[in-house]
């Protein structure tokens, strides 16, 4: 199988799974004081919202990667 196909299968799979969950959520550590051995650290919460579009258009470019990308001319 060639690297053009996998990449297809893998933007078909990122598309499929983009669509089915929305968004997803991280936590991001933030250290805001320091003063000597004390040390107050606070942890952010962010999400990510992933468009219709766009998973819609790596569904689309997988697909199209998965029937032309072999071809060499």
């Amino acid at each position: 199988m060639s690297t053009v196909k996998i990449f297809g299968i893998a933007l078909i799979i990122a598309g499929i799974l983009g669509l089915a969950y929305g968004s997803f959520t991280y936590t991001k550590d933030t250290h805001d004081i320091k003063l000597g051995p004390l040390e107050m650290s606070i942890k952010d919460k962010e999400t990510v919202n992933i468009p219709v579009w766009a998973g819609v258009g790596a569904i689309v470019v997988g697909g199209l990667l998965l029937v032309f990308g072999d071809r060499r001319g």
